[in-house]
This record gives C-alpha cells, structure tokens and sequence, in this order.
C-alpha cells in the first residue's frame, strides 16, 4: 500500500519513489496523502514537504511556488524551488 511521489523543482527532479504518506503545504493548509486519496489539485505554498518512505524513513524538502496533483495513487508536487533538506 503505496503512493507513486515525484517532487521536482523548476530545473531538476528532487525526489521520485514510493511513500505510504506525504504531507504537504497549500495555500489553503496542510493536507496528507496516503493512498487512495481523492484526486486534489492545489497551489502549492511555502513550506515543508514530509514523506514518509516504505520502509519508515522520513525525507523532508522544502518546496515553494508551484502545484501539487493527486490521482490514482500518483502524488506529483510541481515547485519553482524545492530542495532536500539535510
């Protein structure tokens, strides 16, 4: 039970893989996906993007300036600028 999840930036892919939850914020606040969400089109606002992997790991970028899409399983976030936080 997974989530397909690209994270890309305006000039390269951030992150692609498989997560079983992302959270993400929109300018209408923060949402989660795990799958079988809903499909969801948002405008993507400043802030931190949390994925938790399928092994339990957590990765966290932050992303600002772009979209994020949701359907069948497959989360893609759109920035102007994300970048992996270390």
């Amino acid at each position: 039970m997974s989530l397909r999840v690209s994270l890309v930036s305006a000039d390269a892919e951030v992150w692609t893989g498989e997560a079983t939850l992302v959270v993400a914020k929109t300018v209408e606040g923060e949402i989660g996906f795990m799958q079988g969400h809903e499909p969801v089109l948002a405008i993507l606002a400043q802030g931190e993007v949390r994925i938790t992997r399928t092994d339990g790991t957590k990765i966290l970028a932050n992303a600002e300036d772009g979209f994020l899409s949701m359907a069948d399983d497959e989360l893609t976030i759109v920035a102007g600028n994300a970048a992996l936080v270390s």
